[in-house]
């Protein structure tokens, strides 16, 4: 398989801006993977460096640069406030297949952000990267993030049973899929050309 750069895109949504991140990111990055209720159900402890967040920016360029994926930054576009972050990786242009993933504050669940911002993602997925698969997974226990996934059109296929160990605690994972001939756009996002 030969890889390329995958460029980061900046994508707008009715009110929100997703765009690669910067050194800026560090700490509201850091103080959204350390809230142990923000991260309750994912698949890794809460930071407790702000390193990791560092890090987390580094890997975020060097997946752009080889090729293996795009995370974006998510601001509210009203007053540029970070609220989270959104993400496909794993991308395999020979399979044309990608994984999609996100994070948002909790303070601004139930806002639909999680879903517009899938919306412009899945979008450009389709149109830019031509992936004819995305795949998602989230914790059975997690039935707020399993409704986003449905309501931008990924069907639920499947249950990895105890896939998860954190902190002591075993979970189960669903497998969502959503593939093109499924995908029904949304007119919400324009990415910026």
């Amino acid at each position: 398989m030969v890889r390329m750069t995958l460029a980061t895109p900046v994508l707008h949504t009715a009110r929100l801006r997703l765009r690669p991140f910067t050194g800026a990111d560090t700490d509201p990055l850091f103080a959204l993977h350390s809230s142990v209720y923000v991260l309750r159900y994912w698949d890794s402890p809460p930071w407790t460096e702000r390193s990791r967040a560092e890090r987390f920016i580094a890997v975020c360029q060097k997946m752009a640069d080889e090729g293996s994926g795009a995370r974006m930054a998510i601001d509210r576009a009203s007053d540029g406030a970070f609220v989270g972050w959104i993400g496909l990786t794993g991308w395999n242009p020979d399979y044309r297949s990608a994984t999609l993933g996100y994070v948002l504050d909790d303070a601004v669940w139930g806002q639909g952000y999680a879903t517009e911002a899938a919306q412009a993602v899945l979008q450009w997925a389709f149109d830019t990267l031509d992936l004819n698969r995305v795949q998602a997974e989230t914790d059975t226990r997690n039935a707020a993030s399993a409704r986003v996934l449905e309501k931008v059109g990924f069907l639920r296929e499947g249950t990895l049973r105890e896939d998860c160990v954190v902190n002591g605690e075993v979970s189960d994972s669903w497998v969502f899929g959503l593939l093109r001939r499924e995908w029904r756009p949304s007119t919400a996002s324009v990415p910026d050309r």
